[in-house]
């Protein structure tokens, strides 16, 4: 069934969780790794993890999510801010949850995400693509 016949928001949104699907893939994967492989700490693996998550979610949004209006060198350093409060926003949520608090890093990271997805749309699209067209 394509896409086309649905209106432009709900592709765009069809796309934007495909795409965070395969950036949280590359996230989670990097954490769990580093965690129960490497036995690194929970908070540092997930900002690694997040660090790769970002430059899949970059290349992945430009592509099928969003109608950039941009160049790539506009877009990058747009796309950098915006996940840099990500990168912020992972931080003190995972300390504050799993440092802090002691609860279960993975379940935190899922919490985390949520927050953080909301955050990451919202600035891509009006921000770090400018996509204009509503």
């Amino acid at each position: 069934m394509p896409l086309r016949r649905y209106p432009r928001q709900t592709r765009q949104l069809l796309a934007y969780v495909f795409a965070g699907g395969l950036t949280a893939v590359a996230h989670y994967g990097v954490l769990v790794g580093l965690v129960e492989l490497v036995h690194v700490n929970p908070v540092p693996a997930t900002l690694a993890g997040f660090i790769v998550g970002a430059v899949v979610s970059y290349l992945l949004n430009r592509w099928m999510t969003f109608d950039a209006t941009h160049s790539h060198a506009q877009a990058t350093w747009r796309f950098a801010l915006i996940a840099a409060g990500g990168f912020l926003l992972t931080w003190v949520l995972m300390h504050l949850f799993v440092a802090r608090f002691g609860l279960p890093y993975l379940l935190m990271q899922l919490v985390t995400t949520g927050f953080v997805m909301v955050f990451s749309f919202l600035g891509h699209k009006f921000f770090s693509f400018a996509d204009r067209a509503v």
